[in-house]
């Protein structure tokens, strides 16, 4: 029987702090999420393999190394409230869980929706609020957020996930250009964004985060 809680320290030990990402709040909580239990039925082994998680209709878990380097560049606070959009079966949320006060997990699939809601459910993650629908249209309802966080990888970043940002608040994207992914982190002052560049990385374009092409004869 496999010890999953020996992959874990490994996992942070041999990805995460090599990728100098030492924050306490972070190592605590990929030290104590059971990464295994947020993938498809087979795939526990692969959970911590240092690369992303197929969890089906083009979507990936993030690899370990991807999501902590967004979560030290981003620097969750324990009284900020954070929109997860694109949770799938809600790993991400239950990571940001030991970070935020409160977190807003978006997931559009049904049957994600229900797989996360028991994980969640299951690992403690009461400050997890999971909403189904649209990922490009976030949760303007429950915002607005200190921290958005976007697992996948995306061509632009909809204005109406902007709007739920709040002023001085950060977002994280994994910007896909060619073949190189870049993950940038923007910033909200006054109504605008300014972005800075933090690492390289890849992942499928999330549904629905693609640029229209403008069409020429």
């Amino acid at each position: 029987m496999t010890d999953f809680a020996a992959r874990r320290l490994m996992m942070v030990n041999t990805q995460i702090r090599p990728s100098d990402v030492t924050k306490y709040p972070i190592i605590d909580a990929m030290l104590d999420v059971p990464r295994e239990r947020f993938v498809p039925d087979g795939q526990a082994e692969a959970a911590y393999a240092g690369e992303n998680v197929a969890i089906g209709r083009d979507r990936v878990l993030l690899e370990p190394r991807t999501l902590a380097k967004m979560l030290d560049a981003l620097d969750v606070r324990d009284d900020e409230l954070v929109l997860d959009i694109g949770c799938g079966y809600g790993y991400s949320a239950a990571v940001l869980s030991h970070m935020a006060e409160a977190v807003v997990a978006v997931e559009e699939d049904e049957t994600l929706v229900g797989e996360a809601q028991g994980l969640l459910t299951d690992v403690g993650a009461d400050n997890v609020a999971l909403q189904q629908g649209p990922l490009t249209a976030g949760a303007a309802e429950l915002g607005p957020f200190d921290v958005i966080i976007i697992q996948g990888g995306v061509d632009t970043v909809p204005d109406v996930l902007i709007d739920q940002l709040k002023d001085g608040g950060r977002i994280a994207c994994l910007f896909i250009e060619g073949e190189l992914g870049a993950v940038r982190i923007g910033i909200k002052h006054a109504g605008r964004m300014n972005w800075r560049f933090e690492f390289n990385a890849g992942a499928p374009i999330l549904p629905g985060f693609v640029a229209e092409r403008a069409f020429a004869l």
